[in-house]
């Protein structure tokens, strides 16, 4: 529980004082934070999921001046996770309270599911930004890239904290 709350302040650090100032040739947002709601346990309370998601964004939102943007995208998110984890890994017993990464459900689940879940948030957020169809080309160009760069953050910091004990050994 501890980890996770570190985890939670990190991210959100991390995020208010380097992602938010990194713009990738002014198309690719990375949203590293998002990692912390991948992370989550796929069997706990729902609405804990949905109350840790909301605060997580809402803090984002405060520090960003983007009123209400990540908080509405980091809800949502967090509303679609189990369905979209349940696509790609089959739903059994061992499942049933697994905390998402590539050591627990390998490299090719959790790199779709990773995959999937930062498409939904950049789009989201970039559809709430630009709120017109009339920069549709920009809105898709930017969730894509996005959603890539976020996708390779999270893999990153996945890696990183999920390192084989038995090689430090």
């Amino acid at each position: 529980m501890l980890a996770l709350a570190l985890l939670y302040i990190l991210l959100i650090l991390v995020q208010v004082l380097i992602c938010n100032h990194i713009m990738l040739f002014h198309i690719a947002v990375p949203f590293i934070f998002i990692y912390f709601i991948l992370r989550l346990p796929v069997g706990i309370s729902q609405v804990l999921v949905l109350t840790l998601a909301f605060m997580m964004g809402f803090l984002i939102d405060i520090f960003s001046d983007t009123p209400g943007v990540n908080s509405l995208a980091a809800t949502l998110m967090a509303a679609v996770k189990t369905p979209v984890f349940y696509a790609y890994v089959p739903r059994d017993d061992k499942t049933k309270r697994v905390i998402p990464s590539i050591a627990t459900v390998g490299w090719q689940n959790y790199s779709k599911f990773a995959l999937t879940m930062s498409a939904i948030y950049c789009l989201i957020v970039f559809g709430i930004e630009f709120f017109s169809f009339a920069g549709i080309e920009r809105i898709i160009l930017m969730t894509l890239a996005s959603a890539v760069f976020t996708f390779l953050l999270v893999i990153a910091v996945d890696s990183l904290l999920n390192v084989d004990k038995s090689i430090m050994a």
